[in-house]
């Protein structure tokens, strides 16, 4: 961890390679009035809108629209069945049945999906308007760096744990699902982030626009943290649902057993007390991992993915990396990269990386994960690494 001391709060980062505009947006987020003791930077951290993608921040009597994100809710879910092994055959035969049953990209259910949620939604304007198509969005994968992947466990054990956890480390094929809130994170985020913006315009407010904020203790806050809970809800719900089907897909054809998943959502706020003061933890492409807690990092595609513990560790927030993290941008990689290259990096891997559209989820377009989990030992203990057989991006 290195520190940077010439802004209002330090800035505690776990990298060395912080491209500029992350390291703005950084000392922007140092510098706001209500921040929090320090500013918390992951190994894969880059730059994203107001906020860097990686970047953990604790307010003060605000939430900040801008540092959650728009895709709220978006994360993991990983479940382990007791497969120790399975053949090319049944992994293309599943892979294509979870293609007819699972909707990516722009692509919707064509009816309403069942969940009793939907008839508690709260009564707010932004969530009542999407709340129709959220119908038909929930069990949908979405795009861009959404995937669903099948994994097999290392056979080695990379720590030693207890009896429970070392049962993660044995070489048992994995299921792992990325995705989030849909069109209702979009729209939420997108709507609280111009009324924040508007308000601290008529408040002459100095902080920078992206960073515009609500006070909790007005009823515009409340209500973004309400439909912010609600995203959340339909995030997890909507992981759920598609890892159902996954599972049924693969006990189908392999008649596996699969253990309970584990779920985490890596944008959020949430309350919590740290260094003695109840604050608004904003974790914008980061990962809660209190001591002992398990989570999930994944890689890039056709790299290693991890079930890590936390560690706990204050400095952080009780935060981790959520991933591997952006090396370039989408525009640049698939300028810049090359298909048959990209193809050679995930040989022996089933996937649909097949045109230079894809490229900006190729794996030379994040950056190691080698490297992010080397730099974040004092945040989590690696528990198994998962290698891909076979992935499906949105």
């Amino acid at each position: 961890m290195r520190v940077i001391s010439d802004e209002n709060i330090p800035i505690k980062l776990w990298l060395d390679d912080l491209e500029e505009g992350a390291e703005k947006q950084a000392r922007n987020l140092a510098n706001l009035p209500f921040a929090f003791h320090h500013i918390a930077i992951m190994p894969d951290a880059h730059q994203g809108y107001g906020m860097p993608i990686g970047g953990v921040l604790a307010t003060q009597n605000v939430v900040i629209p801008n540092c959650v994100g728009v895709d709220i809710g978006c994360g993991m879910t990983s479940i382990k069945t007791d497969l120790t092994s399975i053949t090319e055959d049944d992994l293309k035969r599943i892979v294509k049945e979870i293609q007819r049953s699972i909707p990516v990209g722009f692509n919707h259910h064509n009816y309403n999906q069942p969940w009793e949620g939907f008839d508690r939604a709260p009564n707010i304007d932004i969530i009542n308007e999407e709340l129709n198509s959220a119908r038909k969005q929930l069990g949908t994968l979405g795009g861009g760096n959404h995937f669903i992947e099948i994994q097999k466990g290392n056979d080695r054990e990379l720590c030693s744990q207890d009896t429970d956890k070392q049962s993660l480390s044995d070489g048992f094929v994995y299921v792992m699902i990325h995705s989030g809130s849909r069109n209702f994170g979009y729209k939420i985020a997108n709507h609280y982030h111009a009324l924040a913006k508007k308000n601290c315009e008529r408040w002459f407010s100095n902080v920078p626009p992206d960073l515009s904020f609500l006070p909790l203790d007005d009823e515009l806050g409340q209500e973004y943290i309400t439909a912010m809970g609600y995203a959340l809800e339909f995030a997890k719900k909507s992981r759920a649902r598609m890892m159902l089907q996954v599972r049924f897909i693969i006990e189908d054809y392999t008649g596996c057993n699969c253990y309970k998943p584990i779920d985490i959502h890596h944008n959020y706020a949430a309350l919590e007390n740290h260094f003695g003061t109840n604050v608004m933890v904003h974790r914008k492409g980061a990962i809660r991992v209190r001591k002992g807690e398990l989570g999930i990092i994944p890689g890039s595609q056709g790299t290693s993915s991890y079930i890590v513990e936390g560690l706990g560790n204050p400095d952080s927030f009780d935060s981790s990396s959520h991933g591997a993290g952006r090396a370039m941008s989408r525009t640049k990689a698939k300028t810049i990269l090359d298909l048959e290259n990209e193809q050679e990096n995930m040989k022996g891997i089933i996937h649909n990386m097949n045109s230079r559209s894809k490229l900006d989820e190729a794996p030379s377009a994040y950056k190691s994960i080698d490297v992010v989990m080397e730099n974040q030992k004092d945040l989590v203990t690696p528990i198994v690494e998962l290698k891909p057989l076979a992935v499906l991006k949105g």
